[in-house]
């Protein structure tokens, strides 16, 4: 079975899938950091617990900062947490994050190997999608998060992720599948893993897009354990 296959049939059953839901959080990756880098991550999430910027904050049970390697290569920014992401604190547990672990899986990667979080912190009322004044307001917890992995690679899911990232309006379905440069880093725009489990037809360009991301992975000589040896 190759990889298309592979990935297709996974997420054909995506809803009947299981994964052991992640427990930690960037802190927990804390013996791989430097005391100051520790602290500093320490901060960011008080400065996200203690946020009421916007009005997201008032109807959540949880925060969502983000978790993964904080020192991932590949940094993958979504829209905003849904309802299981609000009640368990943590980024992309649902529904769509199942998803996201197949699509990791279809590429070799990990998903423990990369960093996740989303654009705002806070779930939207109904899952619906960030406002820009919403994404403005989280925005500069995003920006440190970004400061903080220094990733080489960024995968952008969704139209706010990328709207966010870009500073520019932008059309998935035009956009998809192309890369940019900013800040030194590379950033591939794709759709949302919801968006896919509401349209399966698209996962077909999802795949394409993540074959593109294999091949930057490997052309930056990134996770060599994975992707290695290079010539």
């Amino acid at each position: 079975m190759n990889d298309e296959t592979s990935f297709s049939k996974e997420t054909s059953i995506i809803n009947e899938a299981s994964m052991d839901t992640e427990t930690s959080v960037e802190m927990e990756a804390s013996s791989a950091l430097q005391p100051d880098r520790v602290s500093e991550w320490a901060q960011l999430h008080a400065g996200i617990e203690a946020c009421r910027a916007c009005p997201l904050c008032q109807q959540i049970h949880h925060k969502v900062p983000g978790q993964g390697d904080p020192n991932a290569p590949l940094m993958i920014i979504g829209e905003g947490p849904g309802e299981t992401e609000d009640l368990e604190g943590l980024a992309f547990v649902g529904e769509a994050g199942k998803l996201l672990t197949r699509m990791l899986d279809a590429i070799g990667m990990p998903r423990d190997r990369v960093y996740i979080c989303n654009t705002v912190k806070c779930r939207p009322p109904r899952n619906r999608t960030p406002e820009a004044s919403e994404t403005q307001a989280c925005f500069p917890f995003l920006e440190r998060q970004i400061q903080l992995v220094r990733p080489k690679v960024l995968l952008l899911m969704g139209r706010p992720a990328a709207a966010t990232i870009l500073g520019e309006t932008i059309s998935i379905t035009r956009t998809r599948g192309t890369w940019f440069e900013r800040d030194g880093m590379y950033a591939l725009v794709t759709y949302h893993p919801s968006a896919l489990l509401r349209d399966p037809g698209n996962k077909r360009f999802a795949w394409q897009d993540l074959q593109s991301l294999r091949d930057r992975l490997m052309d930056l000589k990134l996770y060599p354990d994975l992707y290695g040896p290079y010539l």
